[in-house]
Protein backbone atom coordinates (compact mmCIF):
# COMPACT_ATOMS: atom_id res chain seq x y z
CA UNK A 1 0.00 0.00 0.00
CA UNK A 2 1.77 3.15 -1.20
CA UNK A 3 -0.42 5.76 0.46
CA UNK A 4 -2.03 4.27 3.57
CA UNK A 5 -4.05 6.17 6.09
CA UNK A 6 -2.47 6.70 9.50
CA UNK A 7 -5.15 5.14 11.63
CA UNK A 8 -3.69 5.03 15.14
CA UNK A 9 -1.75 7.57 17.20
CA UNK A 10 -0.46 6.69 20.67
CA UNK A 11 1.27 9.14 23.01
CA UNK A 12 2.98 8.43 26.32
CA UNK A 13 5.75 9.70 28.55
CA UNK A 14 8.64 7.43 29.50
CA UNK A 15 11.03 7.99 32.39
CA UNK A 16 14.78 7.45 32.52
CA UNK A 17 17.88 8.40 34.48
CA UNK A 18 21.20 10.08 33.90
CA UNK A 19 24.36 8.58 35.38
CA UNK A 20 24.47 11.38 37.98
CA UNK A 21 22.52 14.43 39.07
CA UNK A 22 22.98 17.51 36.88
CA UNK A 23 23.54 20.71 38.82
CA UNK A 24 22.61 24.31 38.07
CA UNK A 25 23.41 26.59 35.17
CA UNK A 26 23.62 30.38 35.14
CA UNK A 27 19.81 30.73 35.22
CA UNK A 28 18.23 27.60 36.62
CA UNK A 29 18.77 25.56 39.76
CA UNK A 30 19.58 21.87 40.01
CA UNK A 31 18.38 19.95 36.94
CA UNK A 32 18.42 16.57 38.67
CA UNK A 33 18.81 13.12 37.24
CA UNK A 34 15.46 12.24 35.70
CA UNK A 35 14.61 12.48 32.01
CA UNK A 36 11.03 12.10 30.77
CA UNK A 37 10.91 11.82 26.99
CA UNK A 38 7.42 12.05 25.54
CA UNK A 39 6.99 9.56 22.70
CA UNK A 40 4.37 9.21 19.99
CA UNK A 41 3.83 6.11 17.84
CA UNK A 42 2.05 6.18 14.50
CA UNK A 43 0.45 3.10 12.95
CA UNK A 44 -0.70 3.00 9.35
CA UNK A 45 -3.55 0.84 8.10
CA UNK A 46 -1.10 -1.61 6.52
CA UNK A 47 0.52 -2.22 9.93
CA UNK A 48 3.69 -0.17 9.40
CA UNK A 49 4.75 1.94 12.38
CA UNK A 50 7.11 4.72 13.38
CA UNK A 51 7.82 6.44 16.69
CA UNK A 52 9.65 9.46 17.97
CA UNK A 53 9.75 12.32 20.43
CA UNK A 54 6.71 14.57 20.35
CA UNK A 55 5.07 17.34 22.35
CA UNK A 56 1.83 16.90 20.42
CA UNK A 57 -1.41 17.48 22.29
CA UNK A 58 -4.44 15.26 21.97
CA UNK A 59 -6.09 18.02 19.95
CA UNK A 60 -3.19 18.28 17.49
CA UNK A 61 -3.10 14.51 17.02
CA UNK A 62 -6.87 14.32 16.72
CA UNK A 63 -6.84 16.83 13.90
CA UNK A 64 -4.73 14.58 11.66
CA UNK A 65 -5.48 10.97 12.61
CA UNK A 66 -6.97 9.16 9.62
CA UNK A 67 -5.13 11.23 7.03
CA UNK A 68 -3.17 9.52 4.30
CA UNK A 69 0.60 9.43 4.33
CA UNK A 70 0.82 11.70 1.28
CA UNK A 71 -1.00 14.41 3.21
CA UNK A 72 1.40 14.05 6.12
CA UNK A 73 4.75 13.90 4.36
CA UNK A 74 6.07 15.92 1.44
CA UNK A 75 9.11 14.22 -0.19
CA UNK A 76 10.53 17.63 -1.11
CA UNK A 77 10.13 19.20 2.34
CA UNK A 78 9.37 16.72 5.11
CA UNK A 79 6.40 16.90 7.44
CA UNK A 80 3.50 19.06 6.32
CA UNK A 81 2.44 21.87 8.64
CA UNK A 82 -0.25 20.01 10.57
CA UNK A 83 2.09 17.08 11.13
CA UNK A 84 5.05 19.03 12.51
CA UNK A 85 4.17 18.15 16.14
CA UNK A 86 4.45 14.46 15.14
CA UNK A 87 7.32 14.76 12.68
CA UNK A 88 9.94 12.52 14.34
CA UNK A 89 7.55 9.57 14.37
CA UNK A 90 6.57 10.46 10.82
CA UNK A 91 10.17 10.51 9.56
CA UNK A 92 10.73 7.19 11.33
CA UNK A 93 7.63 5.71 9.68
CA UNK A 94 8.50 6.95 6.18
CA UNK A 95 12.13 5.81 6.45
CA UNK A 96 11.13 2.40 7.78
CA UNK A 97 8.70 1.93 4.91
CA UNK A 98 11.48 2.89 2.48
CA UNK A 99 13.97 0.54 4.17
CA UNK A 100 16.52 3.29 4.78
CA UNK A 101 17.91 5.23 7.75
CA UNK A 102 16.51 8.68 8.41
CA UNK A 103 19.84 10.34 7.56
CA UNK A 104 19.51 9.00 3.99
CA UNK A 105 15.89 10.12 3.82
CA UNK A 106 16.95 13.57 5.09
CA UNK A 107 19.54 13.81 2.34
CA UNK A 108 16.92 12.90 -0.27
CA UNK A 109 14.42 15.44 1.07
CA UNK A 110 17.04 18.21 0.97
CA UNK A 111 18.52 17.15 -2.35
CA UNK A 112 21.90 16.83 -0.60
CA UNK A 113 23.20 13.97 -2.71
CA UNK A 114 26.80 14.65 -1.70
CA UNK A 115 26.09 14.79 2.02
CA UNK A 116 27.47 12.17 4.44
CA UNK A 117 25.27 9.12 4.48
CA UNK A 118 23.40 9.96 1.32
CA UNK A 119 24.61 6.74 -0.29
CA UNK A 120 23.41 4.68 2.67
CA UNK A 121 25.36 2.68 5.22
CA UNK A 122 26.40 3.64 8.72
CA UNK A 123 28.30 6.83 9.30
CA UNK A 124 29.51 8.73 12.35
CA UNK A 125 28.96 12.27 13.53
CA UNK A 126 31.01 14.30 16.04
CA UNK A 127 29.41 14.61 19.47
CA UNK A 128 30.18 16.33 22.74
CA UNK A 129 29.59 15.62 26.42
CA UNK A 130 27.08 18.19 27.68
CA UNK A 131 27.04 17.07 31.33
CA UNK A 132 29.42 19.58 32.96
CA UNK A 133 26.99 21.66 35.02
CA UNK A 134 27.47 23.59 38.29
CA UNK A 135 27.90 20.48 40.42
CA UNK A 136 30.32 22.33 42.69
CA UNK A 137 28.24 25.03 44.36
CA UNK A 138 28.38 23.23 47.71
CA UNK A 139 32.17 23.56 47.76
CA UNK A 140 33.92 26.59 49.24
CA UNK A 141 37.32 25.94 47.68
CA UNK A 142 37.88 26.73 44.00
CA UNK A 143 40.54 24.05 43.68
CA UNK A 144 38.18 21.38 44.99
CA UNK A 145 35.43 22.62 42.66
CA UNK A 146 37.75 22.54 39.67
CA UNK A 147 38.92 19.05 40.61
CA UNK A 148 35.31 17.83 40.78
CA UNK A 149 34.46 19.10 37.29
CA UNK A 150 37.77 17.77 35.94
CA UNK A 151 36.85 14.33 37.27
CA UNK A 152 33.43 14.53 35.60
CA UNK A 153 35.14 15.42 32.32
CA UNK A 154 37.40 12.39 32.68
CA UNK A 155 34.29 10.24 33.18
CA UNK A 156 32.98 11.57 29.89
CA UNK A 157 36.34 10.89 28.26
CA UNK A 158 36.14 7.29 29.49
CA UNK A 159 32.67 7.00 27.88
CA UNK A 160 34.22 7.89 24.54
CA UNK A 161 33.81 11.66 24.36
CA UNK A 162 36.49 13.87 22.86
CA UNK A 163 34.64 17.19 23.05
CA UNK A 164 33.12 18.86 26.12
CA UNK A 165 30.76 21.72 26.93
CA UNK A 166 31.20 23.50 30.24
CA UNK A 167 28.47 25.55 31.87
CA UNK A 168 29.75 28.92 33.06
CA UNK A 169 28.22 32.02 34.62
CA UNK A 170 28.32 31.06 38.29
CA UNK A 171 28.47 34.74 39.21
CA UNK A 172 25.22 35.56 37.43
CA UNK A 173 23.04 34.15 40.19
CA UNK A 174 24.52 31.41 42.36
CA UNK A 175 27.77 33.00 43.55
CA UNK A 176 29.09 36.55 44.05
CA UNK A 177 30.21 37.93 40.71
CA UNK A 178 33.96 37.96 41.32
CA UNK A 179 34.02 34.60 43.07
CA UNK A 180 31.84 32.99 40.42
CA UNK A 181 33.90 34.33 37.55
CA UNK A 182 37.12 33.22 39.20
CA UNK A 183 35.68 29.74 39.63
CA UNK A 184 34.51 29.61 36.02
CA UNK A 185 38.09 30.20 34.91
CA UNK A 186 39.47 27.63 37.34
CA UNK A 187 37.03 24.99 36.09
CA UNK A 188 37.79 25.67 32.43
CA UNK A 189 41.51 25.35 33.02
CA UNK A 190 41.10 22.18 35.08
CA UNK A 191 38.93 20.51 32.44
CA UNK A 192 41.43 21.40 29.73
CA UNK A 193 44.22 19.82 31.77
CA UNK A 194 42.09 16.74 32.46
CA UNK A 195 41.14 15.98 28.83
CA UNK A 196 44.36 17.06 27.15
CA UNK A 197 45.13 19.64 24.48
CA UNK A 198 43.14 18.23 21.54
CA UNK A 199 39.45 17.89 22.52
CA UNK A 200 37.30 20.91 21.62
CA UNK A 201 35.96 22.75 24.67
CA UNK A 202 32.78 24.79 24.38
CA UNK A 203 31.51 27.28 26.97
CA UNK A 204 27.83 27.97 27.65
CA UNK A 205 26.99 31.01 29.79
CA UNK A 206 23.19 30.72 29.44
CA UNK A 207 23.10 34.52 29.06
CA UNK A 208 24.85 34.92 32.42
CA UNK A 209 27.65 37.18 31.20
CA UNK A 210 27.87 40.64 29.74
CA UNK A 211 30.28 41.67 27.01
CA UNK A 212 33.11 42.61 29.35
CA UNK A 213 32.82 39.42 31.39
CA UNK A 214 32.87 37.35 28.21
CA UNK A 215 36.09 39.07 27.12
CA UNK A 216 37.61 38.68 30.56
CA UNK A 217 36.99 34.93 30.75
CA UNK A 218 38.11 34.30 27.17
CA UNK A 219 41.28 36.27 27.79
CA UNK A 220 41.99 34.35 30.99
CA UNK A 221 41.54 31.04 29.14
CA UNK A 222 43.13 32.08 25.84
CA UNK A 223 45.63 29.22 26.03
CA UNK A 224 42.80 26.68 26.48
CA UNK A 225 41.65 26.92 22.85
CA UNK A 226 37.93 27.53 23.44
CA UNK A 227 36.00 26.30 20.39
CA UNK A 228 32.84 28.29 20.91
CA UNK A 229 31.15 30.58 23.43
CA UNK A 230 27.43 29.93 23.59
CA UNK A 231 24.76 32.36 24.78
CA UNK A 232 27.32 34.70 26.30
CA UNK A 233 24.58 37.30 26.92
CA UNK A 234 21.12 38.09 25.59
CA UNK A 235 21.36 38.39 21.82
CA UNK A 236 22.46 41.83 20.71
CA UNK A 237 24.05 42.39 17.31
CA UNK A 238 25.97 45.44 18.49
CA UNK A 239 27.58 43.54 21.35
CA UNK A 240 28.18 40.44 19.22
CA UNK A 241 29.94 42.53 16.57
CA UNK A 242 32.09 44.05 19.30
CA UNK A 243 32.93 40.58 20.63
CA UNK A 244 33.71 39.32 17.12
CA UNK A 245 36.06 42.25 16.49
CA UNK A 246 37.74 41.73 19.85
CA UNK A 247 38.28 38.01 19.16
CA UNK A 248 39.92 38.85 15.85
CA UNK A 249 42.14 41.47 17.45
CA UNK A 250 43.18 38.97 20.14
CA UNK A 251 43.95 36.28 17.56
CA UNK A 252 41.36 33.93 19.08
CA UNK A 253 39.44 31.52 16.85
CA UNK A 254 36.54 31.10 19.31
CA UNK A 255 33.19 30.95 17.53
CA UNK A 256 29.99 32.67 18.65
CA UNK A 257 27.08 30.25 19.10
CA UNK A 258 23.44 31.05 19.85
CA UNK A 259 19.84 30.10 19.22
CA UNK A 260 19.06 27.47 21.85
CA UNK A 261 16.30 29.17 23.79
CA UNK A 262 14.19 32.24 23.07
CA UNK A 263 16.33 33.17 20.12
CA UNK A 264 16.02 36.61 18.62
CA UNK A 265 14.11 36.75 15.34
CA UNK A 266 17.02 38.20 13.34
CA UNK A 267 19.43 35.45 14.45
CA UNK A 268 19.69 34.02 10.95
CA UNK A 269 20.36 37.49 9.57
CA UNK A 270 23.26 37.77 12.00
CA UNK A 271 24.50 34.36 10.90
CA UNK A 272 24.33 35.48 7.27
CA UNK A 273 26.37 38.57 8.19
CA UNK A 274 28.99 36.53 10.06
CA UNK A 275 28.11 37.92 13.48
CA UNK A 276 26.98 34.47 14.71
CA UNK A 277 28.98 31.44 13.60
CA UNK A 278 26.95 28.53 15.00
CA UNK A 279 23.14 28.29 15.06
CA UNK A 280 21.64 26.08 17.78
CA UNK A 281 17.88 25.96 17.40
CA UNK A 282 16.42 23.17 19.53
CA UNK A 283 15.99 19.85 17.73
CA UNK A 284 12.46 19.37 19.07
CA UNK A 285 11.13 22.89 19.49
CA UNK A 286 12.38 24.03 16.07
CA UNK A 287 12.00 20.59 14.57
CA UNK A 288 13.56 18.28 12.00
CA UNK A 289 11.70 19.61 8.96
CA UNK A 290 12.55 23.24 9.68
CA UNK A 291 16.13 22.26 10.43
CA UNK A 292 16.46 20.67 6.99
CA UNK A 293 15.46 23.93 5.34
CA UNK A 294 17.59 26.08 7.65
CA UNK A 295 20.60 23.81 7.30
CA UNK A 296 20.59 24.30 3.56
CA UNK A 297 20.64 28.06 4.07
CA UNK A 298 23.44 27.88 6.64
CA UNK A 299 25.49 25.70 4.30
CA UNK A 300 25.16 28.37 1.64
CA UNK A 301 26.56 30.94 4.04
CA UNK A 302 29.33 28.70 5.36
CA UNK A 303 27.92 28.71 8.91
CA UNK A 304 27.65 25.80 11.32
CA UNK A 305 24.61 23.95 12.65
CA UNK A 306 24.56 22.48 16.16
CA UNK A 307 20.97 21.62 17.17
CA UNK A 308 20.36 22.03 20.87
CA UNK A 309 19.32 18.98 22.85
CA UNK A 310 19.21 18.54 26.58
CA UNK A 311 17.10 16.62 29.04
CA UNK A 312 14.98 14.62 26.63
CA UNK A 313 17.31 11.70 25.84
CA UNK A 314 15.77 11.02 22.41
CA UNK A 315 17.71 13.92 20.91
CA UNK A 316 20.96 12.01 21.44
CA UNK A 317 19.86 9.79 18.59
CA UNK A 318 17.61 11.88 16.36
CA UNK A 319 19.62 15.08 15.96
CA UNK A 320 22.61 13.36 14.35
CA UNK A 321 20.50 12.26 11.39
CA UNK A 322 20.38 15.89 10.26
CA UNK A 323 24.04 15.43 9.31
CA UNK A 324 22.80 13.42 6.37
CA UNK A 325 21.62 16.67 4.81
CA UNK A 326 23.60 19.48 6.48
CA UNK A 327 27.26 19.75 5.50
CA UNK A 328 27.96 22.23 8.28
CA UNK A 329 26.53 20.00 11.01
CA UNK A 330 29.09 20.29 13.79
CA UNK A 331 28.13 18.20 16.84
CA UNK A 332 25.47 16.06 18.45
CA UNK A 333 24.85 17.37 21.95
CA UNK A 334 25.07 14.11 23.89
CA UNK A 335 23.20 13.98 27.22
CA UNK A 336 23.98 10.54 28.63
CA UNK A 337 20.89 8.75 29.97
CA UNK A 338 19.13 5.39 30.03
CA UNK A 339 15.37 5.20 29.48
CA UNK A 340 13.55 1.87 29.89
CA UNK A 341 11.46 1.34 26.79
CA UNK A 342 13.93 2.87 24.32
CA UNK A 343 16.78 0.70 23.09
CA UNK A 344 19.47 2.95 21.63
CA UNK A 345 22.28 0.41 21.85
CA UNK A 346 22.91 0.64 18.10
CA UNK A 347 24.31 4.14 18.66
CA UNK A 348 27.93 3.88 19.77
CA UNK A 349 30.08 6.75 21.06
CA UNK A 350 33.75 6.18 20.43
CA UNK A 351 36.68 8.59 20.09
CA UNK A 352 34.44 11.63 19.98
CA UNK A 353 31.99 10.41 17.36
CA UNK A 354 28.64 8.67 17.53
CA UNK A 355 28.08 5.99 14.92
CA UNK A 356 24.51 6.00 13.64
CA UNK A 357 22.91 2.65 12.75
CA UNK A 358 22.07 1.92 9.12
CA UNK A 359 18.81 0.25 10.17
CA UNK A 360 15.59 1.68 8.73
CA UNK A 361 14.18 4.74 10.46
CA UNK A 362 16.08 6.08 13.44
CA UNK A 363 17.35 2.58 14.26
CA UNK A 364 15.71 2.55 17.68
CA UNK A 365 13.54 -0.10 19.30
CA UNK A 366 10.47 0.72 21.39
CA UNK A 367 9.41 -1.81 24.02
CA UNK A 368 5.68 -2.44 23.57
CA UNK A 369 5.02 -3.30 27.20
CA UNK A 370 6.82 -0.30 28.66
CA UNK A 371 5.35 2.11 26.13
CA UNK A 372 1.88 0.62 26.54
CA UNK A 373 2.04 1.22 30.29
CA UNK A 374 3.09 4.83 29.68
CA UNK A 375 0.20 5.37 27.28
CA UNK A 376 -2.25 3.84 29.75
CA UNK A 377 -0.83 5.92 32.59
CA UNK A 378 -0.92 9.54 31.41
CA UNK A 379 -1.05 9.25 27.64
CA UNK A 380 -3.72 8.88 25.00
CA UNK A 381 -4.72 6.72 22.02
CA UNK A 382 -6.58 7.99 18.99
CA UNK A 383 -7.94 5.77 16.23
CA UNK A 384 -9.53 6.62 12.93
Amino acid sequence: MENPRITRIEWGRLEGKKPRDAGSNARIGVHGRTVRPSIVRLTAEDGSTGFGASRATREQAGAVVGQRLAAAFDPARGATEAWLPLEYALFDLVARRAGQPVYALAAAVSGAADAPGAAGGPFSVPCYDTSLYFDDLHLEDDAAAAALLADEARQGYDRGHRAFKIKIGRGARHMPLEAGTRRDVAVIRAVREAVGPQPPIMLDANNGYNLNLAKRVLEATADCGIYWLEEAFHEDPVLYRDLKEWLTAQGLSTLIADGEGLAAGPLLDWARDGVVDVVQYDYLGYGFTRWLATGKVLDGWGRKAAPHHYGGHYGNYASGHLAGAIRGFSFVEWDEATTPGIDGSAYVVREGRVTLPDAPGFGLHLDDAVFGAAVAGEGFVLEA
